[in-house]
């Protein structure tokens, strides 16, 4: 009925050009400066309408003919080689991360506590808002980063450094479950998405942990692809460091390990036994210092892991997940990455079918097999990830490209002769998106912590002292880097031996969060001389009431 019908044809495809001009005119607004228009400069995810209308239209007997440009600008960009389209990716990047700096040039909080520990090596000061359930991987980089230079500036280089990293793996990987070309887009998409793009400017470790779990991804795909594949060997040599640089990636390995069993099968597993035998005990012994140092500080080889686990911020199991769910896709990789996303899990419902109607006829390494594996690995990552802490974009980087590598996969396969001309337009289009959400990160998501840090940098600054010195805040770790002394919270406070000698200053905002009433300050301060100044902030915090006195705790 929805074939023969006119009515349908006509009003889908007048829904379609609708959204795909509204979409397209979004981006030119944004670019063009004029986000403000748009609540909270974030543009409304028209593409995920005009797909589906599209497809209904197409369905109803709609001719579409490529428009002549659009032919002629996909000749143009074949000819442009590869190896030029991904160094303009890394430029691309490079560019816009220079870009953000300016919208968001202090440390926030997780910035801080990383660069607290990394100079805390370097020059022996405090490690201020440092906990035993934060690996050590990233600090270890800005270590060395801090011997070329002292500053945010080099710290954030670092976090560039690993965003190309990370960027280029996710090119290399997808050139080989698809094309050379095809991957270009897949790195164009993630990069232009909201949720990764608005890290790129930060020094912290999601980026980073992203790159080597795809490399685990992919060592576990050829295990199973290549005959007599040593890949499993080579899986030690790349979890030992993702473990260390983020211990949240045992969530993601056990959603890799579990989508590998129900891809593949455990005879195919079953035949690697050697060798996955000894990929175990090269990653135990990886993993012997960390196992060395959780039993000298919590007296359990888990103890780390477990404290780690009980600092997930989530108000009750499976919050997460509903956060993924509610947020899927638009959210995560903006309103060309969700329909590329949606394109990805139609191509593992498809997979799946396939694998199902061949039985035992399909070899293990097949095409549909890994497509199934890529497909279950990012289901299962949000799944685990979801139920173990709360949802943020930042965790499920790597479900979003596996997600896309299929789509783009899809999309292209879908679009038959018109192959090319399809990547192109999505090519392009995602070009623009990532100025596009450049424009969105910084003026839009990065408005928060830039009104923070201007309450709590000028504060922290005046506080910088030659002679050791604590400071007590809601915002331990900022205040710590801008300060140079050692901070903690009230509570943190509370529980501390701190020495006679020592300068305390208490800092109260006017708007401040984690801070004590003004009957708890007085009992704190007791009979103590103390020496009060107050500031006035361009910051969200207001005025900041600076407590300072010598002694170290109440007589």
């Amino acid at each position: 009925m929805l074939k023969s019908s006119p009515y349908v044809r006509r009003w889908a495809l007048v829904v379609a050009v609708v959204s795909v001009t509204a979409a397209v005119a979004q981006q030119l607004l944004i670019i063009a400066g004029f986000g403000g228009w748009l609540p909270g400069w974030q543009p409304w995810p028209c593409l995920l309408l005009a797909v589906p209308s599209f497809l209904i239209a197409l369905r109803s007997g709609a001719t579409v003919a490529c428009p002549a440009p659009l032919l002629k600008g996909a000749e143009v960009i074949r000819r442009v080689p590869v190896g030029v389209c991904v160094l303009g990716v890394l430029v691309l990047t490079a560019f816009v991360w220079a870009s953000l700096q300016e919208h968001e040039p202090h440390f926030g909080h997780e910035e801080a506590v990383y660069a607290n520990k990394a100079r805390s090596w370097l020059e022996g000061t405090p490690d201020a808002g440092w906990g035993l359930y934060r690996p050590v991987g990233l600090p270890a980089l800005g270590y060395v980063a801090l011997t070329v230079h002292n500053s945010v500036g080099t710290l954030r280089v670092v976090a560039l450094c690993v965003v190309l990293f990370t960027l280029t793996v996710t090119y290399v990987v997808a050139a080989r479950w698809t094309t050379p070309r095809r991957a270009v887009v897949v790195t164009l998409l993630l990069l232009g998405g909201l949720g990764f793009l608005r890290r790129v400017p930060e020094f912290l470790n999601d980026i980073g942990s992203t790159g080597l779990l795809l490399m685990v991804v992919f060592l576990v795909a050829l295990a199973q692809e290549k005959p007599r594949s040593r890949a499993v060997l080579g899986l030690p040599f790349v979890i030992v460091p993702a473990f260390y640089f983020r211990y949240g990636v045992v969530g993601n390995l056990l959603a890799v390990f579990l989508a590998a069993l129900v891809a593949y099968g455990p005879r195919a597993w079953a035949a690697q036994w050697r060798r996955l035998l000894w990929a175990a005990l090269l990653v135990a012994l990886g993993l012997v210092p960390h196992l060395v140092h959780a039993v000298h500080a919590t007296g359990s080889p888990l103890g780390v892991m477990t404290w780690a686990t009980s600092q997930a911020n989530r108000a009750f199991f499976g919050d997460g997940l509903l956060y993924y769910v509610a947020t899927f896709p638009y959210r995560l990789a903006g309103d060309l990455g969700a329909v590329v996303m949606v394109a990805g899990i139609l191509a593992l419902v498809a997979a799946v079918r396939r694998v199902h109607s061949a039985g035992a006829s399909r070899t293990e390494g097949s095409e549909d097999r890994r497509r199934v594996f890529l497909g279950l690995t990012a289901l299962f990552m949000f799944v685990v990830l979801g139920c173990t802490s709360h949802g943020e974009p930042r965790f499920v980087y790597v479900p979003v490209v596996l997600l896309t590598v299929l789509g783009v996969q899809n999309l292209a396969e879908r679009s038959g002769r018109w192959s090319a001309q399809t990547l192109t337009a999505v090519g392009v289009l995602a070009s623009l998106s990532v100025l596009v959400t450049a424009q969105v990160v910084g003026h839009g998501a990065m408005r928060g912590p830039s009104r923070l840090s201007e309450s709590t940098v000028p504060v922290a600054r005046s506080l910088t002292s030659d002679r050791p010195c604590l400071v007590v805040s809601g915002y331990e770790p900022e205040m710590g880097w801008y300060s140079g002394c050692d901070a903690v919270t009230y509570a943190q406070y509370e529980e501390r031996a701190v020495p006679p000698d020592m300068r305390v200053t208490l800092v109260l905002f006017e708007r401040g969060r984690l801070q004590p009433g003004p009957t708890a300050v007085k009992e704190l301060v007791g009979d103590r001389e103390v020496t009060t100044s107050v500031r006035d902030t361009d910051g969200s915090l207001g005025t900041a009431r600076a407590i300072t006195f010598r002694e170290g705790r109440r007589p």
